[in-house]
């Protein structure tokens, strides 16, 4: 296994972050676990998580399915960089949901309750909230940090202009402030490239790939729709992308066929070979796909098949950041 730090940090993490949007609900609790302890055999010392992870059952189900897991010892927990997030409302309540300090604090007292666990090494906004302001959103995170439950801060699903203004308000407070943030990046989806990972650049933040196979659409969607074994391919992100770029899916199966190279990997390898990336979050339902990512990690992609890749998804623009981008 690859490790390397966190944005600025002296924290070591691994090239892959083992999400669990999946444990426990497209898999069994004994699958789950097997999954958990089989990544940690391997080297995956970074777990990701949410408070609301689970709500096909019920929100904070996954949580306490980690707790469980870390509930049968053998040094599990100390292992493990374990972050979670807040910001999705937990009930129709109003203040049960969001940025605000009471929200931030008592969401991550009743996470620690769900994990059964003292700290939480990375917790994550989950969302940007435009109402709460970043004087609030610290004054909340530095009681955290300060009581020992939180040991850095991270984001998720925000833009460019977002960390700069959330990082100029920490420093002005004289706190370490954001460390991590986490985008949708693959193939497809390459937003982040004009203004968030130069962003994160320079102010020192990691960034983590979350969908980085777009829902199953970069794994070999079309042989599996052919074969009749794609199941997260055919529903959700990946079925509605597929219409839309059929052809280009079809000329990158193609190009991983010649190759002899599995699309998954080469999705995955693909992501973790862009400048600014720390690490994709992978979210395997079985061990089969969490055996697939770790396989990325030994694949190296030539300058030439790079550049096919992006003749067949190009990125936004004319490529790198903005303005550039857009602008000469």
């Amino acid at each position: 296994m690859e490790y390397t730090y966190l944005g600025r940090t002296a924290l070591q993490v691994s090239r892959l972050c083992l999400g669990t949007l999946n444990l426990g609900v497209r898999a069994t609790k004994e699958e789950s676990f097997e999954i958990l302890d089989r990544g940690l055999d391997r080297g995956i010392n970074f777990l990701d998580t949410a408070n609301q992870y689970g709500w096909q059952i019920y929100k904070g189900f996954t949580e306490e399915l980690l707790g469980e897991w870390f509930a049968q010892g053998g040094g599990r927990r100390d292992q493990v960089v374990l972050a979670t997030k807040v910001y999705n409302a937990m009930s129709d309540r109003p203040n049960d949901g969001g940025l605000s300090a009471r929200h931030i604090i008592a969401s991550c007292e009743a996470s620690l309750r769900r994990l059964r666990t003292d700290w939480i090494d990375l917790f994550q906004m989950h969302h940007v909230d435009r109402h709460a302001p970043w004087e609030e959103v610290w004054q909340a995170m530095e009681i955290l940090t300060q009581q020992g439950k939180v040991r850095y801060v991270g984001s998720s699903n925000f833009a460019g202009w977002h960390l700069a203004e959330a990082q100029e308000a920490a420093a002005r407070r004289n706190f370490l402030g954001i460390v991590s943030e986490q985008s949708v990046y693959n193939m497809v989806t390459r937003y982040v490239e004009l203004e968030l990972i130069p962003a994160a650049q320079r102010y020192g933040v990691a960034v983590l790939a979350w969908s980085p196979l777009h829902g199953g659409l970069l794994s070999g969607a079309l042989r599996k729709l052919e074969e009749g074994t794609a199941v997260k391919t055919a529903q959700g992100r990946a079925m509605q992308a597929l219409e839309a770029h059929r052809v280009a899916v079809a000329g990158y199966e193609k190009l991983c066929a010649g190759i002899g190279a599995d699309p998954a990997e080469v999705g995955m390898a693909w992501v973790m070979s862009r400048p600014g990336v720390t690490a994709p979050v992978i979210g395997p339902r079985s061990i089969g796909q969490l055996e697939s990512a770790l396989g990325a990690l030994d694949l190296n992609l030539t300058d030439e098949l790079l550049a096919e890749i992006d003749q067949l998804f190009p990125p936004l623009g004319n490529g790198g950041p903005g303005p550039e981008a857009w602008a000469w």
